[in-house]
């Protein structure tokens, strides 16, 4: 799939950013007493055995009974409410293994820049952008991509300092790994000539060592720590926004990649209130200001909102080449990308971490961050530990070969993100070369090694969309079937494998595989419904296939229907 074209999608939802209410996301939950059955064409249930059914019954948000129209209404009783869904096939909870919910919320609200096809394209969106791009007086904008751009190199100040020479602006690239902004803002974070690059981080310069306006990874702290945060006004709204869209995508359960404190605290109260439509397995931001907090804390359980999770992060991203290798980039023999953490300092916070309880999940693109982090859950917790802690390579994007064959046979959880792929291939063999490619976005090699295979999207990177990721990850193509075949096409997954890994295999990455994942008696009533069976139908149909219903506990948090 294509890189997420957030233009339209941003228009139509500002309307709810601006005027949700402040209360918090809303549920449909049927009378406590009803018993409820669904009645579709198919139902692929994912347990062995009974994999197909007609109709299920749903009573106390749990699934009552699974089979023929005859069984489930019998199991019912005669008043129950009765739900024909048509056509549509119904398949368990779907779940995105790794997604952002308050940077969604942000790039719902910000100036639209996933799409623009060159520099003066995205200057012509930053002059269209409305008051609510702004944080303060500052012009927030996300999505830029300079492998879309003819010149495919890195912006500068320049362009942004004729339009803008006293507006400070921020755009995020669309990795979230790179910042772009003007002379405004590095004079408000006091960033010149003299600034030094802090561990992790890089401040590009031009040939005479001025900062050029862009800030990779942790330099991006820098302009952080002198931007106004939102208002609570409009952090509510933006989270209420994130959520209904990733229900309008049919997502049950988002696990949400590096949760901040402002935003834990906010999804805590909703869901005391009843008030959080979708299942939240939080991983607890391990890196900034918040982590010695989450430390102290210690694991959460609510209803919906679970934080048991902490998120560590050793490099940064391949298209901004902040990706940590083992040697330099192919196609920029100077870089061999970053370690935002120490090798010492990420293994003080892994044992720390587990010494609390906490499954540690830690983002790793390039080969080089791969090793470390395996290297280093093996030697903390051993083998046995990996197992039992259920540890997470977040995106195990670029590998050694011998390092998937550890991974797997390991038991370490593989969360990988099936139209990384699809919007990388243009560039990444460029990036790494010809050799290296072969151990990058490895889906069918990490689990012939032995890996769970936890699938998401990485949202806002990508789009938050559930059936482009099962389309992503059965074709290995973008939205126009190209290239033939799919690109490293054996790597794709089947219609099966696809659907296991955004259900069955996320159910088992959050420690919650006796309750969701599958549909069967005694487990969380989590479904969608879809217009498309997402096993059997052609690839292609996914594309333009439609999320007819998302049902969370029994509680219908998203219809299609009029």
């Amino acid at each position: 799939m294509q890189r997420v074209r957030y233009a339209s999608a941003a228009v139509l939802l500002l309307v709810c950013v601006a005027g949700c209410p402040r209360r918090g996301p809303e549920v449909q939950p049927p009378p406590s007493s009803t018993t409820t059955v669904y009645v579709a064409h198919r139902i692929r249930t994912l347990d062995p055995a009974r994999p197909l059914a007609e109709a299920l019954a749903v009573r106390d948000g749990k699934v009552l009974a699974v089979g023929s129209r005859e069984e489930v209404h019998a199991a019912a009783g005669h008043d129950a409410r009765v739900v024909d869904l048509g056509a549509a096939t119904v398949v368990p909870g779907l779940t995105d293994a790794h997604g952002h919910l308050e940077g969604l919320g942000r790039a719902l609200s910000a100036v639209a820049l996933v799409g623009a096809d060159s520099r003066q394209q995205v200057i012509d969106r930053l002059k269209a952008a409305t008051r609510a791009a702004y944080q303060g007086d500052w012009l927030i904008g996300q999505g830029w991509d300079q492998n879309d751009w003819p010149e495919k190199t890195f912006p500068t100040r320049t362009e942004l300092d004729a339009g803008w020479p006293t507006t400070p602006i921020a755009l995020s690239r669309i990795d979230g790994h790179a910042l772009w902004v003007n002379g405004e803002a590095l004079r408000r974070a006091h960033i010149t000539r003299d600034t030094k690059d802090p561990q992790g981080g890089r401040i590009v310069r031009g040939p005479d060592g001025e900062p050029t306006g862009i800030l990779v990874d942790n330099a991006m702290n820098l302009i952080d720590a002198v931007m106004p945060p939102p208002t609570d006004e409009q952090f509510e709204a933006q989270l209420t926004a994130a959520l209904s869209v990733c229900a309008r995508h049919g997502m049950t359960g988002v696990h949400d990649a590096g949760m901040d404190l402002r935003t834990f605290n906010l999804l805590k109260r909703w869901d005391a209130e009843n008030r959080l439509p979708l299942r939240v397995y939080a991983m607890a931001a391990g890196m900034g200001p918040d982590w010695e907090k989450f430390l102290e804390m210690g694991p959460f359980q609510g209803n919906r909102l679970t934080m048991r999770a902490v998120k560590l992060m050793v490099d940064g991203a391949l298209g901004s080449r902040g990706a940590a290798l083992h040697k330099p980039y192919s196609d920029e023999p100077s870089q061999s990308g970053l370690l935002l953490l120490s090798p010492e300092e990420y293994e003080a916070r892994v044992r720390a971490f587990i010494g609390r309880g906490f499954q540690v999940a830690t983002h790793a693109i390039g080969d080089r961050a791969n090793t470390l982090v395996v290297d280093t859950l093996l030697r903390v917790a051993g083998p046995e530990g990996v197992r039992k802690g259920r540890h997470r390579v977040e995106h195990a994007q670029v590998m050694r070969l011998e390092d998937i064959t550890k991974l797997g046979a390991n038991g370490f959880i593989a969360s990988v993100q099936p139209t990384h792929a699809t919007s990388d291939m243009p560039w990444a063999e460029t990036r790494v070369g010809p050799e290296r490619i072969r151990g990058a976005y490895a889906w069918q090699r990490l689990k012939a090694a032995g890996a769970t295979l936890a699938l998401g999207s990485d949202f806002p990177v990508e789009r938050p969309d559930m059936l482009a990721g099962l389309y992503a990850a059965r074709t290995r193509q973008d939205a126009a079937g190209q290239p033939p075949g799919g690109w490293l096409p054996d790597q794709r997954l089947s219609g099966e494998e696809a659907l296991e890994g955004f259900t069955v295999g996320n159910a088992y990455a959050s420690f919650a595989e006796d309750l969701r994942g599958r549909l069967k008696p005694g487990m969380d009533a989590d479904f969608v419904a879809l217009s498309v069976d997402p096993v059997d139908a052609q690839p292609s149909d996914l594309l333009t296939a439609q999320v007819r219903m998302t049902v969370v506990g029994g509680d219908a948090v998203y219809n299609a229907a009029p």
